[in-house]
């Protein structure tokens, strides 16, 4: 894998390197890290939240995202909004912490880990850990042992890993490697099938969408198989491959 030029508050650990960590209501900074942040989301963080939080994906996107997508850019990104209280503040975080805990993003569960993970000429997934070192973080100084493996299983990361990863069959395709831009009509169609599932389903129970054969109201019921189908339509959709590949 090509070296990455990381921050000095940055630094790649192997697969098994300890590191001490801890998390809780009891460390002096708890919740400053939900704080003047940026946070992307991918399609299984939204997902996961409006779940928890109850609202239907199209009422979700409208209220608490925020979509960018710069003139150079192939895919437009999500970002949870944040509360205009002068430390930009996630607008589910409280003094007793989170608000949407069991449901919270992927990179609230890593932190303060980051995950890299590439796709190869072999469609295998190249994954590598980093531990990010913010001067206000205090909970290294916490006596808990830590390392990549079981942090991330203790966070409940399995599962957004393996989402996340089929979801990077898209971002890091061949098609896009090669310098592919994609239409107004075709950006419209990645935002229907992985960020607002149920106008998705909407549109796949009426008909309305080409290509959707595969389709089945009852195998599909659950959001996510109905990801996993929107992902795989995509691949149609936007590179005329029948397979994800």
């Amino acid at each position: 894998m090509e070296q990455l030029q990381l921050p000095e508050n940055v630094r790649r650990i192997e697969a098994k390197e300890t590191f001490t960590f801890a998390c809780h209501p009891g460390v002096t900074c708890f919740t400053d890290c939900c704080r003047q942040l940026e946070l992307a989301l991918t399609p299984y963080d939204i997902l996961r939240l409006t779940r928890e939080t109850g609202m239907n994906s199209r009422e979700f996107l409208e209220q608490y995202v925020i979509q960018e997508q710069e003139a150079e850019d192939v895919f437009p990104r999500f970002y949870l909004t944040m509360v205009d209280d002068g430390r930009a503040s996630c607008v589910f975080v409280s003094e007793k912490g989170c608000t949407v805990y069991p449901g919270r993003p992927g990179a609230c569960r890593a932190y303060p880990m980051g995950r890299a993970a590439i796709r190869q000429a072999d469609n295998s997934m190249d994954e590598f850990f980093v531990l990010l070192q913010e001067a206000h973080c205090h909970g290294f100084e916490e006596k808990e042992e830590q390392n990549s493996d079981s942090y991330a299983t203790e966070q409940g990361l399995t599962e957004f890993n393996t989402f996340n990863d089929t979801f990077a069959t898209l971002l890091q395709h061949d098609k896009i490697r090669q310098g592919l831009k994609l239409t107004p009509e075709q950006v419209k169609l990645f935002v229907l099938a992985l960020y607002d599932l149920d106008s998705f389903r909407q549109q796949l129970l009426a008909g309305t969408l080409q290509n959707c054969g595969g389709f089945n109201k009852d195998t599909h019921k659950e959001n996510e198989q109905l990801l996993l189908f929107g992902i795989e339509w995509l691949h149609q959709e936007l590179f005329d491959q029948e397979t994800i590949k």
